[in-house]
């Protein structure tokens, strides 16, 4: 894969709107060109103890953060930056482990805030180390092995 934008949602609690954060790396041409990370201000505004345990992430973390429609704002702007285009690249996927969880929230922060979700391609990681490799857990950090070379096939 030469293109591809890794994302990576938190959530405040169980609401896939409640984004807290959200981080992302920007590859073209198979090389890291660009990252970029940012707290946001959770829809809605509560945080489950949960979910906290997972992220180490608070209201006191958030409370001055943006909203997710101003930092979506800015993540588009490096997307089209580091692929010196006017339009988001529909053949660049966003990539993510477990997609399920962070496309749904991305979905839903955007109905949340009333935004049209574009339809944006997603690969999962998750399923396609399911697909290569027998590992008795298939967490991310499992997959993070020198020279291990993860091919995407959804």
């Amino acid at each position: 894969m030469k293109h591809a934008i890794v994302i990576d949602f938190e959530t405040a609690n169980g609401s896939p709107s409640s984004v807290c954060s959200v981080g992302i790396v920007i590859v073209r041409n198979g090389e890291v060109v660009d990252s970029f990370y940012s707290l946001i201000h959770p829809y809605p505004d509560y945080y489950a103890w949960f979910c906290q345990q997972v992220h180490g992430l608070g209201p006191d973390d958030t409370e001055d953060a943006p909203l997710f429609p101003d930092v979506w704002d800015q993540v588009e702007d490096r997307i089209l930056a580091a692929f010196e285009t006017d339009r988001f690249p529909a053949d660049v996927p966003f990539v993510a482990h477990n997609a399920r969880f962070d496309e749904g929230c991305l979905k839903a922060v955007f109905g949340a805030y009333g935004l049209h979700y574009p339809g944006y391609h997603f690969l999962d990681t998750l399923v396609a180390s399911r697909r290569r490799r027998s590992l008795r857990r298939n967490r991310l950090e499992n997959l993070v092995i020198p020279g291990f070379r993860l091919a995407l096939l959804n």
